[in-house]
């Protein structure tokens, strides 16, 4: 590996690097060594960005959370827009569909990294803490605007929702669910509350 080489975004290739190989190899695989060999960075590269390899996957899975802020947003301002389910189902499809079911897979299969995740996560499980208060957010923005039941428990369907959507994408082997699975789940769930057509 050359030496004295600067490396553009050193965090970021590192991060996508750990994404590769965790969606390749599973959680297991991903050691510190596996990370720089995937990014093509020597060894040193990452210990000079990050304390420790646990400090790397806590900002790794910070930084995938931080995405969720993003998708939360949108999702929030599509409120009164298309249909409910629809908006769900892309919802679900996007978090899932990318690297989420692994990381969560990651962070439950080690200890060190889910203390350190505490901190900022205290209950729960980190991403999908995240990705219920999006969901929620996004229902009670529904339920404001009366396309969902004014006695609708946004507090019982967002994390419905999102067990169930982690259910359906959580083979790491097989092909990721159609989005007519997708939306047979989240119609399911909110047929009981929604004031529009399904269709």
């Amino acid at each position: 590996m050359p030496t004295g080489v600067a490396i553009r975004d050193a965090r970021e290739q590192l991060f996508d690097a750990a994404e590769r190989v965790l969606l390749r190899d599973g959680p297991s695989a991903l050691t510190s060594r596996a990370v720089t060999m995937e990014a093509g960075c020597a060894k040193g590269v990452l210990h000079r960005h990050f304390a420790d390899f646990d400090a790397f996957l806590a900002e790794l899975v910070r930084d995938r959370i931080a995405r969720i802020d993003g998708q939360a947003a949108a999702l929030r301002n599509s409120a009164g827009t298309g249909t409910v389910a629809d908006n769900l189902t892309g919802a679900l499809t996007g978090l899932f569909g990318s690297v989420a079911v692994a990381i969560v897979g990651l962070v439950t299969s080690r200890d060190d990294l889910r203390a350190r995740l505490r901190q900022a996560t205290p209950t729960g499980i980190p991403v999908l803490t995240e990705a219920t208060a999006m969901i929620a957010s996004y229902l009670t923005a529904e339920r404001e605007l009366g396309r969902i039941a004014a006695d609708a428990d946004v507090d019982t369907l967002a994390p419905t929702l999102i067990g169930a959507g982690h259910m359906l994408f959580a083979d790491r082997k097989g092909a990721p669910p159609h989005g007519g699975a997708v939306r047979k789940v989240v119609t399911a769930v909110i047929a009981g509350v929604v004031q529009e057509p399904l269709r």
